[in-house]
C-alpha cells in the first residue's frame, strides 16, 4: 500500500484527528466515567493525612490563664476559582465561542487513506511520512557538510587542484563524464582517472554539486571502484541526494555487499520509489531497525505477489533473517535461475551463499571487480577474480602479494591456487636469478602473451632480479612486471642490458624518468621487427616517444607514414584535450584522457589518442603518468 504524497498531506490531519477522537471518546473517556477517584500509586502512610489530634479537656480548677476561645464555625463551600477581574483599561481574558472544524475531504482523499490493517503494515517512517512528522533534515544544522567541495583526496594528500573544474562549462564536463561508460584498456590510465574522480573538487560553474557527485560516482561505478564511488556518495549527506545519486550510491553499496549501509537514505526516502529492488531494501533495513515482523511481511507479500523474482526474495529473506529474530530456515534454489545480476551476486557473497560456476562463465567483467576485494570470501576464491582486478587497476602489486601470502599461509589451500601461492614465493626466496625467472613464468602462463594481473603480482619479485645481458631474453617481460607497480628506477637499471630494438629496450626508452631522444636507429630497428607481425605496438612506440617529445616531429612523420597512422589528425576530442592542457588544467586532461581510453582492451585504442594522451599528460605536469601509459601500451598492444 502506497499514499501518494498529495493525498497525505491532504488527510494527515484529519487521520490524525480521526485516531485521536478514537482515543477521547473510547477509551480514556470510559476509563475516566468508571471510576469515582483516581487510584492511588503510593503506598500507605503517604497518601492519607494524618489525623489531627483531639482537644485537650478543659481543666477542673480555676486557671488564671485566658478563656480558651470558641472553635471557628465550619468554612463554607468553596468553588472553583474565577479568573481575575482585569484591571483599568485591559482587555479581559476570552475563550473562543468554538473550535475550528476538522477539514473537510473528498471522497477521492478519503479513498486514500489507508485502513487499519494497512495502517498496521506501516514502519514508523512510512506513518511518520504519511502524517507529514518525517522531518525533512536528518542531521543537525552544525554538522551538516558543505557543498563548495565533494571528494575524498585533498590537494595535500595528491588530490588535484579543489577549483579545476570551478569554470569549465557545465555542459563539457556532464558531456565528458556521461560519455564515459565503459572501463578503461589502459591499467594506468585507470588509476589516473580514479584519482582525478576522487579528488575533491568544487562543481562547474551553472552546475548542481550533487549532479556533479553523481556523474563521478556513475564513472568509478563503471570502472569497478566502487569504494571510492560510496566515499564520493558518503560525502554528501543523504538528506541532499538526488534520484541519480541515490542511484549510484545503490549500485557501489550493491558491490560492497554493503546492504546495512544504505539504510539511512532507504529509510529517509521512504516511498519515493517502488521498484522491486527498493521494496526488499525496504525491508532488510526495517529487520535491521527491529522491525522484524514488518520485514517478514513486506518479504511475503514481494514473494506472493510476483512483486520480485523468487530467488531476489529468498536471498533478501536469508539477509534479513540475520538480523537477530529471523525464525525460519530459507533455502536458496539455483536451479531455474539462469542469469546473474548484481544484486543477487552481492547479497549472495555477503551471506557466503556459493554462486553456481555456470553463471559465472558468462558473467561481465563487473564480478571480478566486485569479488576481488570482498571479505566474505576465502582467499582462493578472490584469487579467482584477482587477476583481473589486477590487470584493470583496482589491486595494487602490494594487494597482489598479500592475497597470495593469505593463500600460502592457508594449508588447507591446495590445487592451482596453491601453486600459484608457492611460485610467488619461490620468485622472492630461490636462491639463483634463473630460478626466480622460472618461478614468474610459471605465474604468467604459457602463451606468448603473459597474463598482465600475474605480471602485477610480480613487480617487486622482478625488480629484485639484478640486471643482466645473460638474462636479457627475460628482461622484456620483468621490465613490464616492474612497470606496472611503477618500479621506473629498477627498470631503467637494465638500459645497458637490453638489445636496441628489443620490446624490453623500447619500454626502458619510454620509461625511464631520465630518458632523452630516442635513437633514430633503435627506433627503425624495432619498427622493422615488429611492423608485420604486431604493427599496433610498432605504432604505439613511435606515438609514445613522440608524445613524451623522444623524437622529433620529422622522425615522427616519417616513422608514422611508414606505420599507416595519423597523428596529425584532428578531431573534437583531441582540440579539447590540447585546449585543457594549453591551460595547464591537469584535472581536466586527465579525464579526457579517461574518456579517449575506453574499451575492452588494447585492440580499440588507436595510435592517435595515444599520442594525444601522452602528449597533454606531459605537458601539465603528469609526466610520470605518461611515461606509464605509454610503456604499458607497448608491452600490452
Amino acid at each position: 500500500m502506497r499514499i501518494t504524497r498529495g493525498a497525505a498531506g491532504a488527510a494527515a490531519f484529519a487521520l490524525a484527528g480521526a485516531l485521536g477522537g478514537a482515543l477521547l471518546g473510547g477509551g480514556l473517556a470510559g476509563s475516566l466515567g468508571a471510576q469515582d477517584r483516581p487510584e492511588s500509586l503510593l503506598p500507605p502512610g503517604f497518601d492519607d493525612p494524618a489525623p489531627s489530634p483531639s482537644p485537650a479537656p478543659a481543666p477542673t480548677g480555676p486557671s488564671t490563664a485566658a478563656p480558651r476561645p470558641a472553635p471557628a464555625p465550619p468554612a463554607a463551600p468553596q468553588t472553583a476559582p474565577r479568573l481575575a477581574e482585569p484591571d483599568g483599561d485591559a482587555e479581559p481574558v476570552r475563550l473562543p465561542d468554538e473550535l475550528p472544524p476538522v477539514p473537510s475531504m473528498s471522497p477521492d482523499q478519503l479513498a486514500g487513506l489507508p485502513t487499519l490493517a494497512e495502517l498496521e503494515e506501516l514502519s514508523p517512517d512510512e506513518l511518520d511520512e504519511l502524517l507529514g512528522l518525517k522531518p525533512k533534515f536528518d542531521i543537525p544544522p552544525a554538522a551538516r557538510r558543505s557543498l563548495a567541495e565533494v571528494g575524498v583526496i585533498a590537494p595535500s594528500e595528491g588530490g588535484f587542484r579543489t577549483a579545476s573544474m570551478a569554470r569549465q562549462p557545465a555542459a563539457l564536463v556532464r558531456a565528458m563524464l556521461a560519455g564515459t561508460r565503459t572501463p578503461l584498456v589502459s591499467r594506468w590510465g585507470h588509476i589516473l582517472m580514479r584519482r582525478a574522480l576522487a579528488s575533491r573538487l568544487a562543481a562547474p560553474e551553472g552546475m548542481d554539486p550533487v549532479e556533479f557527485a553523481a556523474l563521478r560516482a556513475g564513472v568509478l561505478n563503471r570502472m569497478g571502484e566502487h569504494m571510492a564511488a560510496r566515499a564520493i556518495a558518503q560525502d554528501v549527506d543523504t538528506t541532499n541526494w538526488d534520484a541519480s545519486l541515490t542511484n549510484e550510491a545503490l549500485a557501489a553499496y550493491v558491490a560492497l555487499t554493503d546492504f546495512t549501509g544504505a539504510c539511512p537514505a532507504i529509510r529517509l526516502q521512504g516511498s519515493a520509489r517502488e521498484d522491486a529492488q527498493w521494496v526488499l531494501w525496504q525491508a532488510i533495513c526495517n529487520a535491521y531497525a527491529g522491525e522484524a515482523a514488518l520485514a517478514a511481511s513486506q518479504l511475503d507479500r514481494a514473494l506472493n505477489q510476483g512483486i520480485a523474482p523468487r530467488i531476489d526474495v529468498l536471498l533478501a529473506r536469508r539477509y534479513a533473517g540475520a538480523a537477530g529474530r529471523g525464525r525460519r530456515a530459507v533455502e536458496i534454489e539455483w536451479d531455474e535461475v539462469e542469469d546473474l545480476n548484481p544484486w543477487r551476486f552481492g547479497l549472495a557473497t555477503a551471506l557466503g551463499e556459493p554462486v553456481p560456476e555456470r553463471l559465472l562463465a558468462e558473467a561481465s567483467p563487473f564480478y571480478a571487480l566486485a569479488g576481488a576485494p570482498a571479505p566474505q570470501l576465502s582467499p582462493a576464491e578472490r584469487l579467482g577474480y584477482a587477476s583481473q582486478a589486477a590487470a584493470a587497476g583496482v589491486f595494487s602489486a602490494d594487494a597482489m602479494v598479500n592475497l597470495l601470502s593469505q593463500v600460502y599461509a592457508d594449508t588447507a589451500i591446495g590445487g592451482e591456487p596453491a601453486a600459484r601461492a608457492g611460485a610467488l614465493r619461490e620468485a622472492y626466496v630461490a636462491p639463483a636469478p634463473e630460478d626466480r625467472i622460472a618461478a614468474m613464468r610459471r605465474l604468467w602462463g604459457d602463451g606468448d602473451v603473459p597474463d598482465y594481473g600475474a605480471l602485477v603480482a610480480t613487480a617487486y619479485a622482478a625488480a629484485r632480479v639484478p640486471a643482466s645481458g645473460a638474462l636479457a631474453d627475460a628482461a622484456g617481460d620483468l621490465i613490464a612486471s616492474m612497470l606496472t607497480a611503477g618500479l621506473d628506477r629498477d627498470a631503467a637499471a637494465w638500459r645497458d642490458a637490453v638489445a636496441e630494438g628489443s620490446v624490453g629496450w623500447a619500454l626502458v626508452a619510454l620509461a625511464d624518468p631520465d630518458g632523452g631522444a630516442a635513437s633514430e636507429s633503435a627506433v627503425d630497428a624495432f619498427v622493422d621487427e615488429y611492423e608485420s607481425a604486431a604493427p599496433r605496438k610498432a605504432a604505439f612506440l613511435v606515438a609514445g616517444l613522440a608524445g613524451l617529445g623522444r623524437i622529433d616531429e620529422g622522425e615522427r612523420d616519417s616513422f608514422a607514414a611508414r606505420l599507416d597512422v595519423d597523428l596529425s589528425r584532428q578531431s573534437r576530442w583531441t582540440r579539447t584535450i590540447a585546449r585543457a592542457a594549453d591551460f595547464d588544467n591537469a584535472a581536466l586532461v586527465a579525464m579526457l584522457a579517461g574518456l579517449g581510453m575506453q574499451g575492452a582492451d588494447w585492440s580499440q585504442m588507436t595510435p592517435l589518442h595515444l599520442y594525444h594522451i601522452v602528449a597533454s599528460l606531459n605537458r601539465v605536469g603528469l609526466e610520470a603518468e605518461a611515461r606509464m601509459i605509454a610503456a604499458e601500451a607497448v608491452a600490452r598492444g
